[in-house]
């Protein structure tokens, strides 16, 4: 196994991991709510009264701080992630994953952060099942050359 030391970024991942740990346990806290992307977006269909604002400022959030971050951090210290995938590859994985969220009751960051952290036996099972087929699909795609 070779490591690809010119993307390999320990204290960015780690710096994020953080970050996302500590907005769940706020977000718990605070609201008593899981932090799980797909939990957040289905509780707008339908919409709820009193319960759409903050719902849709959390997704807005999402789109915002991307923005915000381009607009702050000068461009050189900005790198885009590579995708080795066509088009018709991400919008099929992004279907596959909706599906896959539905079937867990849940996403990775509600499964895999929170669900985890509050030693959720669904949780786990379902955080070793989407690890444990990306694991293989990555080695599919990579090794044997099948898809």
């Amino acid at each position: 196994m070779n490591i690809d030391w010119a993307h390999f970024t320990p204290f960015a991942s780690l710096t994020g991991g953080i970050i996302l740990g500590v907005a769940s346990a706020v977000f718990i806290l605070i609201n008593g709510r899981i932090l799980g992307i797909s939990g957040i977006l289905g509780g707008l269909m339908p919409p709820k009264l009193g319960d759409t604002f903050w719902r849709i400022s959390f997704l807005l959030g999402l789109f915002v701080a991307p923005t915000v971050f381009h607009a702050v951090v000068p461009a050189p210290y900005i790198t885009a992630p590579r995708i080795d995938a066509t088009d018709m590859m991400v919008v099929i994985a992004g279907l596959l994953v909706g599906i896959g969220t539905r079937y867990a009751s849940g996403c990775t960051s509600g499964h895999g952060v929170c669900g985890l952290s509050r030693l959720s036996p669904r949780s786990l099972v379902a955080t070793l099942s989407f690890m444990g087929t990306g694991f293989v699909m990555v080695y599919v795609m990579r090794h044997l050359a099948i898809i």
